[in-house]
């Protein structure tokens, strides 16, 4: 199945570099997360709290902070 078509969901913050650099990668690999500032939210700011970004790929927390691509692209390829 194409990336494209997983759900992607992003908890992040404003002024998260790590959020932005996080986005623009899921972006470049065809994804588009659905971006949840947690700070909206209290029991997602008491539950994330400086863990953002969260990234939740088809319902799996995937990666927390740092997103590393080469995990990302195998993640990608692997069938559900």
């Amino acid at each position: 199945m194409a990336p494209n078509n997983r759900s992607v969901i992003v908890y992040t913050r404003s002024g998260c570099h790590l959020c932005d650099d996080a986005i623009e990668l899921l972006r470049a690999e065809g994804l588009a997360p659905d971006c949840i500032d947690i700070d909206a939210d209290a029991q997602l700011a008491a539950k994330y709290t400086e863990c953002v970004p969260v990234v939740v790929i088809d319902g799996v927390e995937r990666f927390r902070g740092r997103v590393n691509s080469v995990l990302l692209r195998r993640l990608l390829a692997s069938p559900r």
